[in-house]
């Protein structure tokens, strides 16, 4: 393996491992209230304790939010598109085919984790519709999430 394919490997390693991280630090969108009736009675510090316990709820019943996947989604995606570009690539220009796959894949893979890991904070439709439906129960109106 040549000296240039081992430090693109390792730069889009390090680049996935960081991705990866920060999306585990990611902050999970919350619900949004209309101010109703509701909401001004109890104020918005008993609502999002209520916005809690509903979320707790949901992944109590199995509902999962759905952040952490998208990233090893997208890094899957990424490095499969990734690895067989840099297969056609290496065939086309006559080149190491292994060489130019494993750099298509590791770059495709950091690209695509990189991308999960932006949208990570973005619970799954499941789960938002889950928690309005509870917070609906209980007299609130969600207008989004933010």
């Amino acid at each position: 393996m040549s000296l240039r394919l081992l430090r693109t490997s390792s730069v889009g390693c390090i680049v996935l491992s960081l991705s990866l991280m920060l999306a585990g630090c990611a902050t999970t969108q919350r619900p949004v209230f209309y101010p109703n009736a509701k909401l001004k009675r109890v104020g918005n510090e008993i609502a999002q304790r209520d916005a809690d316990d509903c979320m707790r709820l949901a992944e109590q019943y199995g509902v999962s939010p759905g952040g952490g996947e998208k990233v090893a989604r997208g890094a899957g995606e990424g490095a499969a598109i990734g690895g067989a570009t840099g297969a056609v690539a290496g065939v086309i220009r006559g080149r190491n085919v292994g060489g130019a796959t494993a750099a298509g894949a590791a770059i495709g893979g950091t690209a695509g984790g990189v991308r999960g890991a932006v949208r990570s904070d973005r619970p799954s439709q499941p789960y938002r519709g889950f928690v309005q439906r509870c917070l609906r129960e209980r007299s609130y109106d969600v207008i989004g999430w933010q």
